[in-house]
């Protein structure tokens, strides 16, 4: 048996799916592996459960009747940082694309193996988790990253990071002013979906902290090579 990463108290998942079987599918073998589980019926559902409990990380149903896991993981990323796992019967690479652009931390198309789902909740919980710092403070125009707290400021207003970007940001605050290839940025941050998803993550930051992201002052793109974090 896969247990679950070891804390204090295991993580707290959130299920939210409409199918009734699968949520109690998933509920019985995440717990059986050592997590603590809720599950929601749909969104509105998940809004509930959110508004009482603190969670480690949501793996959300894409295709819900009423409002879709899209648009709840969009209106989520833009108060919480918590990390999304959308669960898509949707198969084409705009379809997974589209959930990472929305702020979802991976995506597991149906069907699904559940040791794959293991395996990519143990990831997504091992980004998140506390780290020791890597490097001090790095500062970009008005913009400050603190390695330690996983905290991007813009002058003193708290900009929120998914576990992805902060585990990009964190690679490039070890390495500012170094090339950075999309593999050595996937593999190091624990990325799934290859080169793609760093492009995502990438295009994703880019909104966050650059002026114009068409033409990037800070988080340049080095043709042929990668990605360098122009600090100051």
């Amino acid at each position: 048996m896969t247990q679950a990463p070891a804390d204090t108290l295991p993580p707290h998942i959130l299920v939210v799916d409409d199918d009734r079987r699968l949520r109690d599918l998933l509920r019985r073998y995440l717990t059986d592996n050592g997590y603590l589980v809720t599950t929601a019926e749909n969104a509105a559902d998940a809004r509930a459960r959110l508004s009482g409990l603190a969670f480690d990380l949501l793996v959300v149903d894409v295709m819900m009747p009423g409002e879709s896991g899209l648009s709840l993981t969009r209106a989520l990323r833009a108060e919480s940082a918590v990390p999304i796992l959308l669960l898509t019967a949707m198969g084409e690479a705009e379809d997974r694309v589209a959930g990472l652009e929305c702020g979802a931390d991976d995506y597991l198309p149906k069907p699904f193996e559940p040791r794959e789902l293991l395996l990519r909740i143990g990831n997504i919980l091992r980004r998140a988790a506390p780290a020791e710092p890597p490097a001090s403070v790095v500062r970009f125009g008005e913009f400050s990253f603190d390695p330690a707290r996983e905290e991007l400021r813009r002058d003193e207003t708290v900009i929120h990071l998914t576990s992805g970007e902060a585990a990009l940001l964190k690679l490039f605050a070890v390495h500012p002013g170094e090339t950075l290839s999309r593999e050595h940025l996937g593999s190091e941050s624990r990325l799934g979906g290859g080169a793609r998803t760093v492009d995502v993550q990438i295009a994703r930051l880019r909104r966050k902290i650059e002026p114009d992201p068409r033409q990037p002052r800070y988080l340049r793109t080095v043709w042929g090579a990668g990605y360098v974090l122009r600090a100051d």
